[in-house]
């Protein structure tokens, strides 16, 4: 295969940086075969969309030289041919969205390469397909939730056929089986002889390609074969990342189960071992649910049921008849497939959408009422955004972070410590970004800037929606830890999210929507055991209990409704000491 990508002592310092802040790319050497797959992970902030940007030209070095084919990307006569060449799922698809219906933004790539019509139209009609979206090509892109936003901007890219194509976190709005399919649909690009360059987050998705390579603090740290990166766990840790979930799971469950194979990296290798080692003998005696006392509801939602752009032309009907009850002082989780309503839900919880029909009520206000002032709702309940960007006032971090308590009248004097004490909560050191520029942070570190001025007014309750997307693994542990302490003040979660494995750790209820319309609610334990509604729904159930299930299947006597990795090992260890003992 020849080389489709040469990148050469690349360095890059972004205009607006401050004076004695690291340079974005540092001594940057890559090359990338025709037809290539590679991962680019790295923590938040470590250059991953600074170096894809380059790769199609958005971006020039500072100094060094980029060269797609045999073109460079210093040279602006070589940007069409370039970009025709590569195409990039930005890391905010909304950015790259441009017509006013679906169908018509995916054509526009291919209109402007002069293609013939008739081929345009078979473009689109296999694009939209590809990607799920055939029953939204006449809707406006802005009616569309913000994981059917990602699949109409990799439609848009599939349209144009490029040789290469960047994904820059195409999965992290995506539901499970949304992001089942887009990993489905990277392997047949794959096969097709695509290059494919998949900046992800997630673990599990990198180990999928030929190749992985690791950025750190805007250079090449690690580059190599999935089981040479994710064997290396000091230099991963040194990056801020982790091995693969799998690859944790099985490490955890080894000591007790001794014959299960090294080197594991996926679910498949892990589940496919497990049935290969012998069965304990011996049996846990399930133990009876523990009563929990009746706690009190502090948000009632009834039958709500809202239509956007109602009695128009483009209503879209998002919620139809969804109801939900948390209780006070507990966390509570939203799940369900893209577009299914959470957002919606969400946004009637501080009052930013009222009622259309059904009953809302958040502590003691009555969100029917129109006399109920947004900003009082506002003080109770703290909202981060799905898209964090669309919540932004300020240019600097330390004043969009202040934002919120000067609006509440806090002062200088304890708003600094207000401040300070948020960023700490998110990982961002004060010192560090309190004067950097909003727009050039990274993804997750806007996420994290989203949520800092949310807890910068001590809200009573917290509507998280899709608080961990874009974050690396170890920010998103630290995210984890610090939200269960603030659930421990005393604070009420509401969470809504894609990663199953992230309520695992941060609720104890979960309700399902689906279609607008809640189909279960309960324990965690009991909503993740029903797999094949889940499956129905567009989701799947947590890795653990996907273990846990196909042991039970193959004759493990484990105990049923096991959702965490120490409930898991702890049960093994059990299982393990109860047979050597009969």
């Amino acid at each position: 295969m020849g080389i489709l990508i040469e990148v050469d002592n690349l360095n890059y310092r972004h205009p607006n940086s401050e004076p004695g802040m690291l340079s974005a790319l540092r001594g940057i050497n890559l090359r990338i075969a025709e037809g290539e797959y590679v991962a680019l992970i790295g923590a938040n902030g470590s250059g991953k969309t600074t170096l894809a940007r380059h790769l199609n030209a958005l971006l020039r070095p500072t100094s060094g030289s980029v060269r797609i084919g045999d073109l460079d990307t210093q040279n602006p006569r070589n940007y069409a041919a370039i970009r025709a060449m590569v195409g990039m799922v930005f890391q905010s698809p909304e950015d790259q969205i441009i017509a006013t219906t679906v169908e018509e933004d995916v054509a526009f790539g291919p209109e402007n390469l002069g293609i013939a019509p008739q081929e345009i139209r078979e473009r689109v009609n296999t694009a939209l397909q590809n990607t799920g979206m055939s029953e939204f090509r006449l809707r406006p892109p802005h009616q569309l939730s913000a994981g059917q936003v990602q699949r109409l901007a990799l439609a848009g890219i599939l349209a144009m056929r490029p040789r290469c194509i960047i994904f820059d976190e195409p999965t992290a709005m995506l539901d499970p089986v949304g992001r089942k399919d887009v990993q489905a649909l990277l392997s047949q690009l794959h096969k097709e002889g695509i290059t494919i360059l998949y900046i992800t987050h997630f673990m599990e998705e990198a180990v999928r390609a030929e190749r992985v390579v690791v950025l750190c603090q805007g250079q090449v740290a690690l580059d190599g074969s999935p089981a040479q990166v994710f064997n290396d766990a000091p230099s991963l840790n040194k990056s801020g990342l982790e091995r693969p979930p799998a690859a944790v799971l099985a490490d955890v469950l080894r000591p007790q189960i001794p014959q299960l194979a090294g080197n594991i990296l996926t679910v498949e290798e892990l589940t496919q071992s497990l049935l290969a080692c012998p069965i304990p003998s011996g049996r846990i005696l399930e133990q009876p649910p523990v009563e929990d006392e009746q706690p009190t509801p502090l948000i009632k939602v009834h039958d709500l049921g809202y239509t956007y752009l109602k009695g128009t032309p483009f209503a879209e009907r998002a919620l139809t008849g969804a109801s939900l009850r948390v209780d006070e002082q507990r966390s509570h989780g939203l799940i369900g497939a893209t577009g299914s309503g959470k957002s919606t839900l969400l946004q009637h919880l501080n009052g930013l959408i009222r009622p259309q029909e059904g009953t809302v009520r958040v502590g003691p206000y009555d969100l029917n009422d129109p006399k109920i002032e947004l900003k009082t709702v506002c003080q109770l309940v703290g909202m981060s955004f799905q898209i964090p960007e669309t919540q932004f006032f300020e240019q600097y971090v330390g004043d969009e972070i202040a934002f919120g308590p000067r609006q509440m009248g806090i002062k200088a004097a304890g708003l600094v410590q207000q401040v300070r004490q948020a960023m700490e909560m998110v990982g961002l050191d004060f010192e560090d970004y309190k004067d950097r520029l909003v727009f050039t942070l990274s993804g997750g570190e806007k996420r994290k800037v989203a949520l800092a001025s949310v807890l910068a007014l001590h809200p009573r309750i917290l509507a998280l929606d899709e608080p961990l997307a874009g974050l690396d693994p170890l920010s998103r542990r630290d995210l984890l830890e610090n939200l269960r302490e603030w659930q421990s003040s005393g604070v009420t979660m509401v969470v809504s999210s894609h990663y199953m494995e992230d309520l695992v750790e941060l609720v104890g209820v979960v309700t399902v929507l689906k279609n607008g319309k809640d189909v279960i609610s309960g324990a965690l334990a009991k909503v993740f055991s029903r797999r094949d509604e889940l499956e129905e729904a567009g989701l799947e159930a947590p890795l653990v209990t996907q273990v846990a299930a196909s042991m039970l299947k193959s004759g493990w006597a484990l105990p049923r409704g096991l959702v965490r990795q120490d409930e898991l090992v702890r049960a093994v260890a059990e299982l393990v000491k109860a047979g050597v003992h009969e």
